[in-house]
């Protein structure tokens, strides 16, 4: 039922069947061509059980939603510490499985785990990248997307002072106490330079004597370390830890990875910003509760920190563990997100690994260990229920040797020292997930999303994986080269956390950021600041990054509330905490779904982009357009029985 706030407002209707200046026999191909890649994409995300809504193409429901209480894991005030004793006491049974690594995928034995083999997904991914290099296809999805653009700014022409208004009648809502989540943030470079060098000093004249470090079998105190770099406390500024990102860092990522240790050495980014060190991580842990705590105070923003598993041995994940329950880095503003550099041509070269089989098996087992005997591990049991997802780091400009086919050798048999592509990385990563989403269903415990870095640089084929496999991606920048890709973005509203400022000192300026054009086109784009040590001044970095955005591109208030509210829609957070953040019924179509008095996002933006979105999903009978937006739950089904046709 429609609400009356809905109906008042200006539309822009076209005429005829012939809206995409394309000639019919072409339009007919494009649009078969645009449904069986998001059934592809369907498909997959249905199989890996993440646990939020999938948008569905088969269902006359538009939504596939797993259980809420499976979804119900954090509650948006906690009653009593997460990491205390007791919580240690009462864990779940030994479920009594064997599980096993074969040919790079785990498998549990006496149990049927389903996942998508190795021969179906290069099949659907030679099918995706025929399709973005299909003709007529990119000539009809670059129009669309024209018309999007076009189509937005008369709306913008027509009820921006309607949506202001709206905006206006809601007592004490507006942009800044409304909930946002930093979608892509990583845990090492959370806080900014100021507050990293006060931390320095504090811990300098608090822990002199304190042992951080050892060398040449004695141990060295903070004191000593400074020492030996000829620098006391006074002499520490910003320009001295220089771990800023400038214009030497433009497309040399080589140069911002050495930004991460502070005064340019490798030794205090040891001692101070990592979890596994001398004194377990124990001055990580302070700051980043320190940033927990500013977040806390702020009340309205909340972030995904990042954390990083590496491969390289069967301890990571247990150390990890053993740092966020021993420090209780927790808060209800935070969740995290575990990053896994690709970095197995590092590792190989140094004789870490001798296989790539070798460095999944360090990820992926001890997670369905404590999945099976949640006892066997019982920090890292503890440690998941507030972990949301899965990430793949690493910069994709480098030049991949391998190309993803068939003949490529397994994981057990991939002893090169070449790094392997992207798309086989995020291929065993998403497998392994899928295994274990469903091992954890089974047991009654939270379920993984894969949301990795994906299109800030490199071949497009990245993206063609991160369409197919990843609840979400961050970057997305070559999307603007990939017309049809961003099209099919648009349709499965792929949600993009984007950095303009990162971007604008690592690999695309920031005039050039296409955000506010994904944004009018009604992409599922959010702000996130990726990396405040480097590239942010103040204490609010979410908020700087909103500021800039909002003046260099001339956002209004309803396009901030519209950012913000696709941060929280994204974001790994609970079904309990969305609800209390967006209102009840988030999880359904169209205005119904937005509640103004808690996004202040006014019901004719979300009204414009559901009509939008409904008129733009492919319609391979090509019935005669209706005076009234059609149902997307109707046309859905008319696509699937499309589907079921020309599979026959």
């Amino acid at each position: 039922m429609e609400t009356l706030v809905e109906k008042n407002f200006q539309r822009v209707s076209i005429s005829g069947e012939e809206k995409c200046g394309v000639p019919f026999t072409d339009l007919v191909d494009a649009a078969k061509c645009v449904v069986k890649a998001l059934f592809i994409r369907e498909k997959y995300m249905v199989q890996s059980l993440a646990p939020t809504c999938v948008q569905s193409l088969t269902q006359t429901s538009t939504y596939v939603c797993v259980s809420l209480s499976d979804m119900s894991v954090h509650a948006p005030v906690s009653e009593t510490h997460p990491y205390e004793g007791q919580h240690m006491k009462n864990l779940p049974p030994d479920a009594g499985y064997s599980c096993k690594m074969v040919d790079g995928v785990i498998h549990v034995y006496t149990l049927d785990l389903p996942y998508p083999d190795l021969q179906e997904y290069i099949a659907d991914m030679n099918m995706m990248m025929a399709l973005i290099i299909n003709g007529p296809v990119k000539s009809f999805c670059y129009r669309r997307l024209q018309y999007l653009s076009s189509k937005f700014q008369m709306h913008v022409l027509l009820n921006e002072m309607k949506e202001l208004a709206a905006q206006k009648k809601v007592p004490h809502r507006d942009f800044y106490n409304i909930r946002k989540v930093d979608t892509h943030i990583h845990a090492s470079s959370c806080m900014n330079q100021k507050h990293l060098l006060r931390f320095i000093k504090s811990s300098m004249k608090k822990y002199p004597d304190e042992i951080v470090r050892m060398q040449g079998g004695r141990g060295q105190t903070m004191m000593e370390v400074f020492e030996n770099m000829n620098l006391t406390a006074y002499d520490l500024s910003v320009d001295t830890l220089d771990m800023h990102a400038d214009r030497n860092t433009f497309h040399r990522f080589d140069k911002f990875n050495s930004k991460y240790n502070p005064i340019g050495e490798s030794i205090l980014r040891e001692i101070f910003i990592k979890t596994d060190n001398h004194i377990h991580g124990k001055y990580f842990g302070h700051i980043v509760k320190e940033v927990m705590s500013d977040l806390e105070e702020s009340k309205y923003q909340n972030a995904e920190l990042r954390l990083s598993i590496y491969g390289r041995s069967m301890d990571e994940w247990d150390k990890l563990a053993l740092w966020a329950v021993s420090h209780s880095v927790y808060s209800d503003n935070v969740r995290w997100l575990v990053q896994i550099p690709r970095l197995f041509d590092v590792y190989r070269t140094k004789q870490h690994l001798s296989n790539f089989q070798q460095m999944l098996e360090n990820i992926f087992l001890p997670l369905f260990e404590v999945t099976i005997n949640p006892s066997s591990h019982p920090q890292l049991h503890l440690f998941l229920q507030h972990v949301v997802g899965f990430d793949s780091v690493d910069d994709e400009s480098k030049p991949e040797n391998h190309v993803f086919n068939l003949d490529s050798p397994s994981p057990a048999s991939w002893c090169d020292n070449d790094n392997p592509p992207y798309s086989y990385y995020l291929y065993y990563m998403y497998v392994n997930m899928t295994v274990l989403n469903h091992l954890r269903r089974r047991r009654g415990f939270n379920t993984f999303v894969l949301r990795p870095h994906c299109g800030e640089a490199g071949p497009i084929h990245h993206l063609v994986s991160g369409f197919m496999l990843s609840e979400n991606i961050s970057h997305g920048l070559l999307l603007r080269k990939a017309p049809v890709l961003q099209y099919l973005y648009y349709l499965a509203q792929v949600g993009i956390a984007m950095s303009p400022l990162s971007n604008n000192s690592l690999f695309l300026s920031y005039h050039r950021n296409p955000l506010p054009e994904y944004l009018s086109r009604g992409l599922m784009v959010s702000l996130s600041t990726d990396d405040p040590l480097q590239f942010h001044f103040t204490k609010e970095p979410l908020m700087e990054e909103y500021s800039i955005a909002a003046q260099v591109w001339k956002l209004s208030s309803c396009d901030m509330c519209e950012l913000a509210r696709n941060s929280v829609l994204m974001s790994g957070f609970s079904h309990k905490s969305k609800s209390h953040w967006l209102g009840p019924d988030y999880t359904k179509e169209g205005p119904i779904s937005n509640d103004i008095w808690r996004t202040n996002v006014p019901d004719i933006r979300v009204g414009y982009r559901y009509e939008t979105l409904c008129e733009e999903l492919p319609d391979p009978s090509h019935t005669p357009p209706v005076q009234s937006p059609r149902s997307r739950s109707d046309l859905t089904v008319r696509l699937s029985n499309q589907h079921a046709q020309d599979a026959t």
